[in-house]
């Protein structure tokens, strides 16, 4: 009723407005090790101020953007550790999303120059087995962040004098059942639960009256700070409620993180 069929010819040509080239996110892992106590994993960034100058993210994400020509990045990892703590032995994997890269294609030899150029920027961290990977591949690294176990060493301090007969006991602990509230210190952004958790094995190494060593192989999402000083009683039972007395803890370290994954690369 109001159009011509077949429709008439159009008199003008078309006209292209606006023309986009995108290219597909590449993805980039590895394993990065942080030796620092005041270096966040992400930009530490409360009410629009920023509280640190850097990041573990940041350190590793500004020269990948570079080479690869990116027009942002999306940062993920098999977990995460405090501010103050550091991550030893192989370290903790992670991946970078790359956003509409221009460069999409390295060799082995130019991601493993990458990887010494991020390793040459900063003595905070480390990284290794840098590579390509594929989105799905990603997946392997969040299933391990729950199912697998984390190894520990926290260097904790005793309000009463303290013997190795009196620490002794702990290394006999076999996989200890904990009940763990959400930390207060994490409440402001993690829903309120009651998580239980699993402590493996035990190794405490006595220093004097007042300090003693704990290496830990404990389930993935253990909170160690709170299985030390209790949390006000949040996580039980603790260090302090075992040994009777009153215990904190000074530092802690990530002595492992048992994921298998990405690939071992021979660099």
């Amino acid at each position: 009723r109001h159009f011509p069929c077949p429709p008439s010819s159009p008199k003008n040509l078309c006209v292209a407005l606006e023309i986009q080239c995108n290219n597909s996110a590449v993805f980039v892992a590895g394993r990065y090790n942080k030796y620092s106590r005041n270096l966040p994993q992400t930009p530490w960034i409360i009410d629009g101020e920023r509280k640190l100058e850097s990041s573990v993210e940041e350190l590793i994400s500004e020269h990948l953007m570079a080479e690869f020509k990116a027009d942002s990045f999306n940062f993920s990892s098999s977990g995460r550790e405090d501010v103050d703590v550091r991550t030893l032995g192989n370290g903790r994997p992670f991946a970078i999303e790359l956003v509409n890269p221009r460069r999409i294609h390295f060799t082995a030899e130019e991601m493993k120059g990458l990887q010494q150029t991020i390793n040459n920027s900063s003595d905070k961290i480390k990284v290794r087995d840098l590579q390509l990977v594929t989105r799905e591949a990603i997946g392997r690294m969040k299933e391990g962040e729950e199912e697998k176990t984390k190894t520990y060493s926290a260097l904790i301090w005793t309000d009463k004098a303290i013997q190795k007969e009196d620490i002794a006991f702990l290394d006999d602990m076999k996989e200890l059942k904990l009940d763990q509230k959400t930390p207060l210190r994490v409440l402001h952004r993690r829903p309120l639960a009651l998580r239980c958790r699993i402590i493996h094995t035990m190794r405490a190494e006595y220093i004097d009256e007042h300090h003693f060593r704990l290496q830990l192989k404990t389930q993935a999402g253990t909170y160690i700070k709170e299985f030390v000083h209790g949390d006000f009683g949040r996580t039980k039972p603790n260090i302090g409620s075992l040994l009777n007395r009153t215990a904190d803890i000074l530092e802690l370290d990530v002595e492992s993180v048992d994921v298998d994954w990405p690939p071992t690369l021979d660099n």
